[in-house]
């Protein structure tokens, strides 16, 4: 088969090429770590391998390479596809993701429910698909070994990736694919186990952020409205208002890390403007009582 050049994710596509030839792999997890990586240490240049990631995978989901629709009649079993399609459509996701974060907001601003009134029978059974998540959520921290905590972080950045780096993706990637524009990465600062992490406390500042900054300020904005019409329009107004409140508190949760750097800790934020070829930096200092 040999390595595929030519794009982004080119282990995924090489790995896709090699099962469809009727290659076999196997899952390797020796007691003893054979290899040791690096990753990016700042939200930022996290954000931005995340982007490289998902536009490739949306490169494969629009090539002739796309597992939805190659490989049939090979050795390709129908798991591997599954997965395969998984590691391409993901970014796909970001749509509806953008749209569920925005909608809590939307009704609080608007003082209407992101359904129609429904049905006690109607409302049992998405009580039990959204605790059936819950559920799901909590298997995967046992069958995966994780802590809490662990898996409280990965859910929070799903959501701020999704709503950035994967949806800067797919419109690139649709840009790419059909007007031939080609797109520049941001080569990613990473840190090695035995490095010093002198960037993990600084912010540089990406239009990767916008997305999940904006929905964060309108839930927020949303909520603060929400309930001065319920204070303003008496106790019948604070029933339906619970509901509201509920989905619009569950997005500012996932966001949290933004309103915690914002809002809740005291920053000292420096503008230098004397720094290396990444350009302007903002420098936060924690612990700061009074700004100058």
């Amino acid at each position: 088969v040999g390595w595929i050049y030519g794009s982004v994710t080119e282990d995924i596509l090489t790995g896709f090429k090699m099962h469809c030839h009727g290659w076999r792999s196997v899952y390797c997890i020796p007691k003893r770590p054979a290899f040791k990586g690096s990753a990016p240490i700042n939200l930022s240049d996290r954000l931005h391998q995340v982007l490289r990631w998902a536009l490739g995978s949306v490169e494969i989901l629009l090539s002739r390479h796309c597992p939805i629709w190659y490989g049939y009649g090979c050795g390709l079993k129908p798991l591997e596809r599954l997965s395969y399609i998984n590691s391409v459509v993901y970014p796909l996701t970001s749509l509806p993701l953008v749209a569920y974060c925005t909608l809590p907001a939307v009704c609080l601003l608007t003082g209407k429910f992101i359904v129609p009134e429904i049905s006690n029978y109607a409302s049992i059974i998405f009580l039990l698909m959204f605790l059936s998540i819950a559920v799901t959520g909590i298997l995967e921290i046992q069958w995966g070994g994780v802590g809490i905590d662990d898996f409280w972080r990965n859910e929070q950045f799903w959501v701020i990736g999704g709503v950035s780096a994967h949806l800067f993706a797919l419109f690139q990637g649709l840009l790419k694919v059909l007007a031939g524009v080609n797109t520049n990465f941001t080569v990613t600062s990473k840190g090695g186990d035995d490095g010093e992490f002198s960037e993990l406390y600084v912010l540089k500042w990406t239009t990767l952020l916008i997305p999940p900054v904006t929905l964060l300020s309108l839930n927020i904005v949303g909520v603060v409205v929400g309930i001065s019409d319920a204070i303003s329009n008496g106790y019948e107004s604070w029933g339906p208002l619970f509901g509201r409140l509920f989905f619009a508190i569950w997005v500012i949760l996932h966001l949290y890390p933004f309103l915690k750097a914002s809002v809740l800790t005291l920053l000292w934020v420096r503008l230098n403007p004397f720094v290396s070829k990444d350009g302007i930096v903002l420098e936060i200092e924690t612990g700061r009582s009074n700004f100058a």
